[in-house]
């Protein structure tokens, strides 16, 4: 353990305080936690709830506070989206300690938690939602985020955390509509609505809608985004409940894969020992090609969630889930030459290009289950769950490799200009062309025990069996892969007082060797086992006040037998990785004016078991060590409010061999927030407050995405 966890851990001794999610304004930080139906989210919201969803922890799957959950979640509520105009993940990871986003390509979502990275661990009201796309939140009440291994709730995959987005419920007690409209200083804009009408005394309808068009400082990009959400709910009887819900997504935008890194002569690489930055004087240039840079997703997911209460103690869930995804993704992007030493001319006045064109359909049939009891044996207190899960994913994929007239190759070197100019090209052949099928079945158990007052007890354990086949098309193999895995849960918390919790738990998970997608094998990871991910954790939970909360945690997470990329021609080593850090996190209202959410996470992400580069030790990739951030928002009267935020993160390297380092940045936000009447409020948010060039995200050495400089986006709200 170094000298800064060190410190870190004794700054957490001292203090002895940890990290709790956020409290909207009109809900105390308990009652945020407690009620609601089991699996993250109620069917339908009747009068006494007052109107919004109660928060279960998903965490555990049934109805626990979060100070007695021994696992680190961050919460951003629907409030804290508005307020601060967030619409992608990626704006929520910037108040997320711990938590960073990646580029994903330009074309999907993808994130690194506790110095993990992934594009599948997504998930919506509890089920995988694991294809590769930008999620929209227009319909989300509250988004989650699980830190740790989550293998025994959520199944394989999650080894440092998972996002959960939980979506609006129908109210059946009185009707309510919202409409908004946005728009920024490049153009981009939105239009969204939300409209609930009550069915009787115990019904509800509601519709979630949004319309936005893309804009942003780089040239040539644009694009727009559909998506709709229609629900129903209803109570059967006193004891059962239903919701139907679909939801449609359609997603058209250019690709931008960003910057390469700061051109070099031959020579003269990139290394550990002297590693390049970005490429600077270029922030707005696309090194790609207009109209080809293009993804498009068409998504229909439907789902069906039944509750039952068989007594007051014995309840059970179950929710069936379906999903048809079509995703196209074309695009050309800077890349590193095949060899190094002709990367760049000695001149440094050129960049190397690359592209191809990928297709993906998948299904997604998913059924869950939950039977939960509650009562005593003897003094001992229970919430025993058993689950099950079962499945099939269906998937196939296609890869076609571009080809450049001038150079007969997929790859060409071009003059460095603003705008570039890409040569003739064509995708004429297949590179990858593949057809999966994976079928899942998960049993769980776990309980909940209270020791008196003052003790709990938590332990659980999940076993998994997945059936994979593969057909490369391509190579014409047809490979299988069977995986059958027990997922162990553990934590004990201590509280000595009701508003203090002190817990250690440790958790683990695993992922299969055919990776996030489950889209191909081969001959070589066909006879591998699963990746394991290992989580200790300790930490502390206080409720300051009933609307302010404060949490802090230390954990290590090593992560064993994860294929390294050694080299651009694709070799790799079977390595792993430890990651220790501390979190902190304060969230809520200090006084009745005043709102904040604070976070801090210190990361120390090592590569294990690889060779070292000069006798330097290889750092994890896009894990920035330091990252701080805090929003406040304060009310001056019932109708004026002003907003303040800063997020702050340290330099990162972009990949495994350390040779690109992203610089340090610090960006300032600003919100004024006016109440016009009581139906009526308009909005200013600004980001990027001081116009600091900086690089929020980046893919890999060569794809290094630039940051906006400052913008302004306009918002108003009509209620009804």
């Amino acid at each position: 353990m170094n000298i800064e966890l060190r410190r870190s851990l004794g700054l957490f001794t001292s203090v002895g305080l940890v990290a709790l999610a956020a409290s909207p304004v009109h809900a105390s930080a308990q009652e945020l936690w407690e009620g609601g139906g089991s699996d993250d989210q109620e069917i339908i919201v009747t009068g006494e709830k007052q109107g919004y969803v109660a928060i279960s922890s998903a965490g555990l799957k049934t109805d626990t506070p979060l100070i007695d959950t021994p696992q680190t979640v961050s919460v951003l509520t629907r409030e804290q989206l508005d307020d601060q105009a967030l619409q992608d993940i990626g704006d929520i990871l910037r108040y997320t300690p711990g938590a960073s986003i990646g580029q994903g390509e330009g074309n999907r979502d993808q994130i690194t938690i506790r110095g993990q990275n992934t594009t599948a661990d997504f998930f919506v009201d509890g089920i995988r939602d694991d294809v590769q796309y930008f999620r929209p939140l227009y319909n989300i009440e509250r988004v989650e985020i699980h830190k740790g291994p989550n293998a025994m709730i959520f199944g394989r995959g999650g080894g440092g955390g998972i996002i959960n987005r939980v979506t609006k419920s129908p109210v059946a007690d009185r009707q309510f509509g919202e409409a908004s409209a946005s728009v920024d200083s490049f153009g981009a804009f939105y239009l969204s609505g939300d409209l609930n009408l009550p069915v009787g005394d115990s019904a509800a309808f509601r519709l979630n809608g949004l319309y936005e068009e893309f804009d942003n400082h780089r040239d040539f990009y644009d694009g727009r985004r559909f998506a709709i959400n229609p629900s129903f709910g209803t109570e059967l009887g006193e004891r059962s409940r239903i919701l139907l819900s679909y939801e449609y997504v359609d997603d058209n935008r250019a690709v931008d894969r960003g910057n390469p890194a700061e051109l070099r002569a031959a020579g003269d690489a990139c290394s550990v020992a002297d590693p390049c930055g970005p490429l600077a004087g270029y922030r707005d240039t696309l090194f790609g090609q207009p109209g080809t840079n293009r993804t498009t997703l068409q998504a229909h997911i439907v789902k069906l969630r039944v509750e039952h209460d068989f007594s007051d103690e014995l309840t059970f869930a179950s929710t069936t889930h379906y999903g048809d995804y079509d995703k196209l993704y074309r695009n050309i992007y800077p890349v590193d030459s095949v060899s190094d030493d002709i990367r760049l001319t000695p001149a440094a006045d050129s960049v190397t290009l690359d592209g191809y064109v990928d297709t993906t359909d998948r299904e997604n049939f998913i059924s869950q289950g939950n039977l939960l009891w509650t009562g005593e044996t003897g003094v001992l207190g229970h919430s025993l769950l058993l689950g099950y899960e079962f499945g099939q994913q269906k998937s196939a994929n296609a890869r076609r490799d571009v080809l450049f007239a001038a150079s007969n190759d997929d790859q060409i070197v071009v003059p460095l200009a603003d705008p570039v100019t890409v040569p003739a090209f064509t995708f004429p052949a297949f590179s990858r062309n593949t057809m999966s099928d994976l079928k899942f079945l998960s049993l769980y158990v776990q309980d909940q025990i209270s020791l008196g007052d003052h003790f709990d007890i938590i332990g659980g354990v999940r076993f998994d069996r997945f059936d994979l086949d593969v057909n490369d098309i391509q190579n014409g193999l047809l490979l299988s892969r069977t995986d059958e895995k027990f997922s162990p849960r553990f934590g004990a918390i201590y509280k000595p007082q009701e508003n203090i919790s002190l817990y250690v738990s440790y958790a683990k998970s695993f992922l299969p060797r055919s990776g996030d997608q489950f889209l191909t094998l081969t001959p070589s990871n066909a006879n591998l086992a699963p990746e394991t991910f290992e989580n200790y954790e300790i930490g502390v939970k206080y409720d300051l006040t009933s609307e302010l909360s404060l949490t802090a945690a230390l954990f290590r997470l090593d992560r064993d037998d994860q294929s390294i990329l050694l080299d651009n021609q694709g070799n790799t080593t079977l390595s792993g990785s430890r990651t220790e850090g501390a979190e902190f996190q304060l969230v809520g209202k200090l006084t009745e004016r005043l709102q904040i959410n604070a976070g801090y996470s210190y990361l120390d992400g090592q590569q294990r078991n690889a060779t070292t580069v000069g006798g330097q030790e290889l750092r994890l990739f896009q894990v920035p060590e330091h990252m701080v951030s805090l929003w406040t928002k304060y009310d001056f009267t019932t109708q004026f409010a002003a907003g303040l935020g800063v997020t702050h993160q340290s330099s990162q390297f972009a990949t495994n061999d350390n040779s690109v380092r992203i610089p340090a940045f610090t960006r300032f936000d600003a919100a004024l927030y006016y109440k016009l009447s009581e139906k009526m409020q308009i909005q200013l948010n600004v980001e990027n407050l001081f116009d600091e060039t900086y690089y929020p995200s980046v893919h890999n050495n060569d794809n290094i995405t630039t940051g906006e400089p400052l913008n302004a986006r306009l918002t108003v709200k009509f209620g009804f």
